[in-house]
């Protein structure tokens, strides 16, 4: 049974950064489409980042575009988040995903693996 743990949450202030990491264990993650979502309190999950295992292609949504970098390392079995410029509106739980796809899935409901998420809360 596969299973992915993020890490590398917490509290910062607005302006800083922040490396989110999510390794896998029971799968190979060279096979599998990534995406990273967020939940904040009383909203629904969203989108922050997506990575294909084919092409490398990306995406990111308005939001966080020029400000966050998804990345992963095979040797590692894991994958990144680099957020930096960090606001106020970034805090929620981040997730990471993955689903043995290929391009980009940008919803969520495309995944079936999931983390159980890490907290950034980005506060002065």
């Amino acid at each position: 049974q596969g299973q992915l743990v993020e890490s590398g949450g917490g509290l910062v202030q607005p302006g800083g950064s922040l490396r989110l990491s999510c390794t896998a264990s029971g799968f190979t993650m060279d096979y599998y489409a990534i995406g990273w979502f967020r939940q904040a309190p009383g909203k629904e999950r969203e989108l922050v980042s997506c990575l294909s295992n084919s092409d490398g292609g990306t995406y990111y949504p308005a939001s966080v575009k020029g400000r966050f970098t998804i990345s992963r390392d095979n040797t590692k079995n894991t994958v990144y988040l680099q957020m930096n410029t960090l606001k106020p509106e970034d805090t929620a739980v981040y997730y990471c995903a993955a689903q043995r796809s290929t391009g980009i899935l940008p919803v969520a409901r495309a995944y079936d693996y999931w983390g159980r998420g890490t907290q950034v809360t980005v506060s002065s």
